[in-house]
């Protein structure tokens, strides 16, 4: 599979904003998919996670509630919408996946094989 995220922007805080992650090539509905981010100077962090069916989700703490994480597998696009958003959620977003036989939902970086090429979201005070 291959991935290209889209939809970063330059908004104000408290403004919402939508990812998209677009999927190519087949069995979109065979891969656990993520969320994470690379802040300014800092390390890449997980932001949030969704399994293969989109019936379990987990997200950092620092995003719970104001965002959520989905999928359309028919279309092949995952997605991250982003709610009441903080200067401090300023970074490179980035989609990964993980071919997955089961159910699991996975938040450890080291878990995912294919990365998208990120997408700038900046969050202005």
């Amino acid at each position: 599979v291959q991935l290209q995220a889209s939809g970063g922007g330059l908004v104000q805080t408290g403004d919402s904003l939508r990812l998209s992650c677009a999927a190519s090539g087949r069995a979109f509905d065979n891969y656990a998919m993520g969320w994470f981010r690379q802040a300014p100077g800092k390390e890449r962090s997980f932001v949030a996670a969704i399994n293969r069916s989109g019936g379990d989700t987990k997200y950092a703490d620092s995003v719970k509630g104001r965002f959520t994480i989905s999928r359309d597998n028919h279309e092949k696009i995952l997605y991250l919408h982003m709610n009441n958003l903080k200067p401090e959620d300023t970074a490179v977003y980035y989609c990964a996946a993980t071919w997955d036989h089961g159910r699991s939902v996975y938040s450890g970086e080291y878990a995912y094989n294919t990365w998208g090429q990120g997408t700038l979201v900046t969050v202005s005070s």
